[in-house]
Formats: C-alpha cells, sequence, structure tokens
C-alpha cells in the first residue's frame, strides 16, 4: 500500500476534483481522457492509501462522502498553494527578495508610511513585509544587526557603520508640550530647567537592546518611562508628566487643545534623521529595496513621513 504522500499528489487531488465537478466517474474519465476503469483504480489508490471512502458509488452520479468532501477543500487550498509557490519562485528569480524587512522610528508618521505599504503592494510582488519599530539608537542597531535591511529615522550616527548606506531623511524639531491641566500649562513662559526639575517628565527609553537611556531628563529628575511614542503620547494627555514631541506628531493634540505647547529656556532640540540600508558587497539592492529607497528620494515622501501625523 502506497502512503498518503505518494499518493496525494496535484495530479491526483486535480482528478478528484474534476470528478466532484462533472458528478460522475464516466464524464470525469471523458473530461481526463482517461478510460473509466484506468480513473477508477486510481481513486481506489487513493482511497486505499487514506483508508477512506471518498466517493459513495451506489448510484449513477459520483457523491463525494464527508470525507471525500473535506479532501476536496484541503486539496484546492493546497494547489493554490503550490501555485503561489511557483508564482513566488518565479518572480524572486527576477530580482525580487522573499522577504524585506523595514525598522522605522517611532516619531515618524504612521499614515504616509502605511501609504508606501499600500503602493507597494499595489505591484503585487512575491516580497513579504515585516515592519518594525525601533526608538533612537534601537533603530540603527536592528539594521546593523542584521534584522532589517532597511532603517527609517535613523537618528543617530552611522556613517561609520560598515556596510550601511544613509541618505538624509529631514529634520525633527522637538517641543514641550503637557495637558491643559497639568500645572506646567499655567506657569509664565519660557519655562527654565529648574522649573521642569520639579515636574515629572515622560520619556521614551532607547530600544537598543543594551541601551535604556531617554533624551531630555535632566539629573534628579523624576521619570516616567515608556517604550512606545504613542504610550508617551496618551501619558501626556492624562497628565502624568510634560514631554517633548516632534512637531508634526503635536500639531492635532495642539489644535484641538488636547495639549498645550509650551516655550522653555533651553535651546529647541532637534535631531536630523536618516534613511539607511545594508548593502552586500557590490551586489545591488533587490528591487524590492530599490523601490523603496526610490520612493524615500522624493522630499514630499520624506516631508510627509517626518510631519504628517493624523490622531485616529
Amino acid at each position: 500500500m502506497s502512503s498518503p504522500r505518494d499518493a496525494l499528489t496535484p495530479d491526483s487531488l486535480a482528478m478528484l476534483q474534476v470528478i466532484a465537478d462533472t458528478g460522475s466517474f464516466a464524464a470525469a474519465a471523458r473530461s481526463l481522457g482517461l478510460v473509466p476503469s484506468a480513473l477508477t483504480y486510481r481513486v481506489r489508490h487513493i482511497e486505499d492509501a487514506l483508508d477512506v471512502l471518498l466517493f459513495d458509488r451506489r448510484s449513477r452520479q459520483a457523491q463525494p462522502t464527508e470525507a471525500g468532501l473535506a479532501l476536496l477543500r484541503e486539496g484546492a487550498r493546497l494547489l493554490q498553494d503550490i501555485d503561489s509557490v511557483a508564482h513566488r519562485v518565479r518572480r524572486v528569480a527576477t530580482g525580487w527578495e522573499p522577504q524585506l524587512t523595514i525598522v522605522t522610528d517611532g516619531a515618524l508618521a504612521r499614515g504616509p508610511l502605511f501609504d508606501l505599504v499600500e503602493a507597494f503592494y499595489a505591484l503585487a510582488p512575491p516580497t513579504r513585509l515585516k515592519l518594525r519599530e525601533g526608538i533612537l539608537s534601537g533603530t540603527l542597531e536592528v539594521l546593523s544587526s542584521g534584522r532589517a535591511d532597511l532603517a527609517i529615522g535613523v537618528a543617530v550616527n552611522a556613517s561609520n557603520v560598515a556596510g550601511i548606506q544613509l541618505q538624509e531623511l529631514g529634520e525633527l524639531v522637538f517641543c514641550l508640550a503637557v495637558a491643559p491641566h497639568h500645572a506646567l500649562a499655567q506657569l509664565p513662559e519660557p519655562i527654565s530647567d529648574d522649573t521642569l526639575l520639579q515636574h515629572r517628565v515622560v520619556a521614551v527609553a532607547d530600544s537598543a537592546l543594551r541601551d535604556t537611556t531617554s533624551v531630555g531628563v535632566l539629573d534628579g529628575q523624576q521619570v516616567l518611562t515608556v517604550d512606545s511614542m504613542g504610550a508617551k503620547v496618551d501619558a501626556m494627555l492624562r497628565g502624568l508628566g510634560y514631554g517633548f514631541l516632534p512637531q508634526g506628531m503635536l500639531h492635532e493634540h495642539a489644535a484641538s487643545g488636547r495639549l498645550v505647547v509650551r516655550s522653555v529656556v533651553r535651546p529647541a532640540r532637534t535631531l536630523r534623521a536618516h534613511y539607511a540600508w545594508t548593502t552586500s558587497g557590490h551586489a545591488s539592492p533587490g528591487r524590492a529595496l530599490q523601490w523603496w529607497l526610490e520612493k524615500l528620494s522624493h522630499p514630499t515622501t520624506r516631508a510627509a513621513l517626518l510631519e504628517n501625523h493624523h490622531v485616529l
């Protein structure tokens, strides 16, 4: 007796589907160019391998049994998967990567990022996308450790990291903001560091595996540390502390009155952001990475990623 793996070939699964579609062994045999006895023998071969009855033969019609219906459903799925794999292999052979992993800094706008994802999928590429989020040096760490192919929003110096190409994304300007019911919302401006020291700051921890530092925290200050920019905004909206946010991220919150922007004595904090990608010797980037790099070369795309934050 043959094993189920030997019996359940793509041809045999397709043959069973023809029998179910035509409703009889005789009609299926004519459609497949086989004599009925040969078709019956092949079905018996599959049934013996599975030790089940696939078709009810008590009438002239070939009615699938419950087991037969289950096999037809799974067989259709397997045949579709085979076609998908073949399609993917053919496309990968033309230069598309099997997977592209992109890490983006949490300070960037999510709407424009997913606009790019949507446009990429419109090409029907064989490349699977994997999106990750990083904070500060953690964004570069994911790229330099080989866990990502493209990093968007790198805000630390990466010019001396071997195997990495770098292009400027733009500048992020951070402003202090608080909830309207926070004590700092009522104090005269500009607010000094001595005054800020008396209040809790909400900070996002660096996502690097070996770095738990935050930016904008004064020595000896009480800190609420969170692990994402979204959590930071939520904490600030509740009045759990003040924080520094990129201007683009602040715009809608400030316009609606959910957050109040306050000027400070200290100079405005700015970060020069870049996008970076890994290189493999002299090999050119795959087609998926080339597509993303071409989109990021447009000033409007870069500006949207830095500025076009929308509150859901």
